[in-house]
């Protein structure tokens, strides 16, 4: 009797998983049939020149977790989840992107941004280089530069910027300007003598010598810019935040010291003073964090640092304004994935990873409304995935956070939908595995469990998704090499080397002589 009532209390909570509507095949059907209208209209192709490039970079942004930020989106508006959209799911033309490395099974960030900013391929661990140059070897580098669509944008015109959620001298952001053989190279204060004595430049001083003429940089890392020791402007007591530059420059002075007579350029390290600005007064724009990785999320609404959706924002009203950044190329990056300090995914701080997810279809929706698919190519991917994954037949509606409705048939323990297949995650108490139960696995800092210890997590080696929309968005489409993606952005904008075809005979609505936008949202 007492097995029949649970059977019965089962069946009963199955049947309230499903939302009423869901149980007539009509709204199936009636769901499919205006999907196939879409479809059909996309025979139509836009073939316009693209007057603005989007480009939003969610590093470490795999399908599982594209998939965990869409329910969790949904969660957040008080729905089951699943049903939801991001707005990258609006997106109508969807590829895959080969992600290794030429030295590598499974990427890091440093030679996948080389390949989708420039181009091509390259080794691990280095930055707008080819595969020629050899990681920490200074001397293999010169004849080996590879240019990114950012110059590529700047030599037709156009303005350019760069926004991320991580240092501005990140793998990610940083091979959209600089040439290095190693990605930790961000001050002369990380590199090591031969290095140094080779003739290599630091990151940092790429960033402002190499094009100094970008119009929009925004992000983290400050101390790489200041002499060693020097105190932050935000924290002068903590010697942590202070200056790294062994050559005592100040490389803000010198990023002012760069820009041409009469044109206005201003520096920013707060929230306040961002939003302070008149944008159509603004030339040239610099704001920089102390963070090595900007926490949008936690400070976005209250704190120092403006949300990554606010950085967006800023952009777009910058690059609409009646003189200032008529034509922009600006890098966004958020930072949910990539194997640095505070980071989440790496960490395996799965609630922040997600949340930082949502916050970046934020901007996304942000840049959307900002901008109109006649003129303007979006695409949304990712660098690489991680070894993040949900499962264990959770129903429908179930917290993205929380357990699997069974326990292991080996130890009896429960276990979180969300796992990875390595990390920090990995432990053992008493002999066995950690039991969930006794811990706060819904806490933002709590590491969800691993398979094998590791004090990092680490990238994963599958393809990721890139999402288009826009003049020329069918041109990604089925499986593509990562180097790809920058080479399709060029031609349908009629930048780079590849602009036979752009005259107004061989394209239908091109016109060169529009003003140009190129937001490239390297997410890290």
């Amino acid at each position: 009797m007492k097995l029949l009532l649970l059977i019965l209390l089962a069946q009963l909570c199955s049947a309230s998983l499903v939302p009423e509507i869901e149980k007539d095949p009509e709204y199936w059907r009636e769901q499919a049939q205006e999907t196939l209208q879409h479809a059909l209209q996309l025979q139509r192709l836009n073939q316009n020149v693209a007057k603005n490039l989007i480009l939003f970079l969610g590093d470490g942004m795999g399908v599982s977790t594209v998939t965990a930020a869409r329910i969790l989106k949904g969660q957040l508006q008080h729905r089951k989840g699943e049903e939801s959209l991001l707005e990258m799911d609006k997106f109508p033309y969807v590829a895959l992107a080969k992600t290794y490395n030429t030295n590598a099974q499974v990427p890091d960030s440093a030679g996948t941004a080389t390949a989708y900013l420039c181009g091509v391929k390259a080794n691990e661990g280095t930055v707008g280089v080819s595969a020629g140059v050899t990681r920490d070897r200074c001397n293999t580098t010169k004849g080996q530069e590879v240019t990114s669509i950012l110059r590529w944008a700047k030599e037709a015109g156009k303005a350019v910027g760069i926004v991320t959620t991580t240092r501005v001298t990140h793998a990610t952001p940083s091979a959209a300007y600089a040439h290095s053989a190693n990605r930790d190279w961000y001050s002369d204060g990380e590199m090591p003598p031969d290095a140094l004595e080779g003739g290599c430049r630091d990151i940092a001083r790429q960033l402002v010598e190499n094009i100094p003429d970008i119009e929009v940089i925004l992000g983290g890392g400050r101390k790489y810019m200041f002499p060693k020791n020097a105190s932050d402007v935000e924290y002068p007591h903590e010697d942590k935040h202070r200056g790294t530059r062994l050559d005592r420059r100040d490389l803000v002075q010198a990023w002012y010291e760069a820009k041409p007579p009469g044109k206005v350029a201003k520096y920013v390290w707060h929230r306040r003073d961002l939003l302070a600005l008149n944008l159509s007064r603004v030339d040239f724009l610099l704001g920089e964090s102390w963070h090595p990785r900007v926490p949008w999320l936690q400070l976005g609404a209250k704190g120092g640092t403006p949300g990554l959706a606010c950085g967006a924002g800023a952009a777009g009203v910058a690059s609409q304004g009646c003189c200032c950044l008529q034509g922009m190329l600006l890098a966004s990056q958020r930072d949910a994935v990539t194997p640095k300090m505070l980071v989440p995914h790496p960490e395996m701080l799965a609630k922040q990873a997600l949340h930082e997810a949502v916050e970046l279809d934020r901007a996304i929706g942000l840049a959307t409304r900002l901008t109109s698919v006649k003129d303007t190519l979006s695409v949304v991917t990712a660098d690489h995935s991680h070894v993040f994954t949900f499962g264990g037949y959770t129903p429908r509606g179930n917290p993205i956070f929380g357990l699997a409705p069974m326990q292991s048939d080996v130890d009896r323990k429960p276990f979180t939908s969300i796992l990875y297949g390595n990390g920090p995650g990995y432990k053992i108490v008493a002999g066995e595995r950690e039991n969930v139960s006794a811990v706060d696995f819904a806490h933002a800092d709590y590491q969800a469990q691993s398979a094998v210890p590791l004090r990092q997590e680490t990238h994963g080696g599958e393809d990721v998704a890139v999402f288009a929309r826009g003049p020329m968005a069918h041109l990604l489409h089925g499986v593509h090499e990562q180097n790809y993606i920058p080479h399709a952005m060029a031609y349908a904008a009629c930048i780079g080397s590849n602009r036979a075809h752009c005259n107004a005979a061989s394209r239908p609505g091109a016109s060169v002589l529009l003003p140009f936008l190129a937001l490239l949202f390297l997410l890290c």
